[in-house]
């Protein structure tokens, strides 16, 4: 065999080679990002119609994430924020609206602290989900709901979820044993759906009946 057909056969081989290690480096990019986002990928991946893409903003966020001077939160802001979060359970009884309202407060108020930029919604979600990919979109969810309740078109079960939703990333956020422990694991502070008070279904009831359809 002449010598350039040596050539023309090590460059293949250069090619497959190089392929092979282009698609286990592709197979382990995603495994990497899928295992640490989680929801979140799958998430992306049907918003912006596939996986590559997905992948491209997921990384851009970890690179911008990098750049951000997160901090976690000193023991005495923890329990400035607990008790804060205490008062504004107790609110939701006999005002659950205000008290969602405040909740979403609280939360944006200790990402601003940890250092989370908080000027943007879609930006500060994209850049929690980072940290908390398990819970960013409970966030979503819960703003939604306290967008809703601004327009008058959130039941007072929704709220009840959306105290729910903002409490789980609350107890990321502020990361501490000692907080939880002060918190309560029962979670029993916000009523589920089958302990509502009476007063407080009705108000939910006669809001959702004047909604339009």
């Amino acid at each position: 065999m002449p010598a350039w057909g040596w050539v023309l056969i090590a460059i293949g081989v250069v090619v497959v080679l190089a392929a092979i290690a282009w698609r286990a480096l592709a197979a382990r990019r995603t495994r990497n990002l899928h295992e640490r986002f989680g929801p979140e990928y799958d998430r992306t991946a049907d918003r912006l119609g596939g996986t590559r893409q997905a992948e491209e903003e997921l990384a851009a966020r970890e690179q911008r994430r990098e750049q951000l001077a997160i901090r976690p939160l000193p023991a005495e802001a923890r329990q400035r924020y607990v008790g804060q979060w205490q008062a504004i359970q107790a609110q939701f009884v006999d005002s659950p609206a205000p008290a969602v309202a405040a909740a979403d407060g609280l939360v944006t108020s200790v990402m601003a602290e940890r250092g989370y930029p908080t000027d943007d919604f879609e930006q500060r979600a994209a850049d929690v989900s980072v940290d908390h990919p398990h819970v960013v979109q409970n966030y979503r969810e819960a703003r939604d709901i306290s967008r809703a309740s601004d327009r008058g078109q959130a039941t007072t079960e929704d709220l009840r979820q959306a105290m729910q939703n903002y409490r789980a990333l609350f107890d990321e956020l502020l990361g501490d044993d000692a907080s939880d422990q002060a918190l309560g694991r029962e979670r029993d502070e916000v009523p589920d759906g089958d302990r509502v008070p009476d007063e407080m279904r009705d108000r939910g009831e006669r809001r959702s009946s004047t909604q339009p359809s």
